[in-house]
């Protein structure tokens, strides 16, 4: 598979850079959904703007990369413009991924935030299960029992919440169980689909970028007109938008790109434990920005977390397949000997 040939220090660098960008990103998302009540953004507006610039950052790395202005044009009219059927399949994970961010929101307006956490982290096992049966990749013993005890460390880590949500809303926890669980296959069906489409060509990561990113602001601009249409036409586009709110939508942006290289370089489920990491790290932050004591849950979480990523990271030998053909060859020469 073409482009998987990087150094170790390289994926290292972009697990950890995209860590901390979701870490800061859950910090300052929080900040801007819970500091004002009034003059709210819309979220829908947030999603497509992030879109653009992702979109337009991918077109800069895609400049970067061809050289030249010419081959930019040429790469940019002959692999998307010419290619509809790229896009049409490209816009598969654009779609879900708009679902996903969509049932996020709705779950998040009807459960509490350490609730979400705790059940949104099911995406895990799922996108381990859809890369064995939609990638034919197996899974050691080792690194399944490592996924499900992320699953448990990131459970401990959000089990009591510090406090109560400080902006009280309607809730009906039974819809945010129905939209937590959709975002969920949402998530890991789309992630392990856009790995498959990533490695099974040697087309450039950006060039696939820029099919989906196109069609995800297509359908992004769909969800703002059908769920905020009457209400950006009458207050703006950009309503409610403060400097916290441009730095997530910068943080949500940079974080896709990066998704995507690790997902070019590593595998989803990597991405999946980076995420939960960044969980970590996000309530470490939270201890320090808003008075957050870490509990004995907390700490015991944290450490399964660790080590979990730790036996997920080493490296996959299965000694009974790689014996036995050995063995099978050796005793044929044995008896052609004989």
């Amino acid at each position: 598979m073409a482009g998987e040939n990087v150094s170790v220090v390289f994926k290292l660098y972009c697990l950890t850079v995209m860590t901390l960008v979701a870490a800061t990103y859950t910090i300052a998302l929080r900040y801007t959904r819970t500091i004002t009540t009034q003059d709210m953004y819309f979220s829908t507006t947030a999603v497509c703007i992030t879109e653009v610039i992702k979109l337009v950052l991918s077109i800069g790395m895609l400049a970067k990369e061809t050289g030249s202005p010419s081959r930019l044009k040429s790469a940019i009219v002959e692999q998307i413009f010419f290619s509809p059927k790229e896009l049409l399949k490209l816009s598969v994970p654009s779609i879900v991924y708009a679902i996903q961010n969509n049932m996020a929101f709705l779950a998040l307006s009807n459960l509490d935030a350490a609730v979400y956490q705790v059940t949104y982290q099911l995406k895990i096992p799922c996108t381990a299960l859809c890369t064995v049966f939609m990638l034919n990749r197996s899974l050691s013993r080792l690194q399944w029992f490592s996924v499900f005890m992320l699953c448990g460390g990131v459970t401990l880590v959000q089990w009591k919440p510090a406090e109560a949500t400080k902006v009280q809303v309607e809730q009906n926890p039974f819809i945010g169980f129905i939209a937590v669980a959709i975002a969920v296959l949402c998530s890991g069906f789309a992630g392990v689909y856009f790995e498959k489409v990533l490695k099974s060509s040697d087309t450039s990561l950006w060039v696939r970028n820029i099919q989906m990113y196109l069609s995800g602001i297509v359908i992004t601009l769909i969800g703002v007109y059908m769920t905020d249409g009457d209400k950006v036409l009458e207050k703006g586009f950009f309503f409610g938008y403060t400097p916290w709110v441009c730095f997530v939508v910068f943080l949500a942006s940079v974080g896709g790109l990066y998704t995507s290289i690790v997902v070019k370089y590593t595998d989803n489920i990597m991405k999946g434990f980076s995420a939960a990491a960044a969980i970590i790290l996000s309530t470490v932050a939270s201890v320090i920005l808003f008075g957050l004591q870490i509990t004995v849950t907390f700490a015991s979480g944290a450490l399964l977390v660790c080590v979990s990523i730790y036996l997920y990271g080493l490296p996959k030998q299965d000694t009974s397949k790689l014996t036995r053909p050995d063995a099978d060859r050796e005793q044929k020469s044995k008896l052609i000997s004989v």
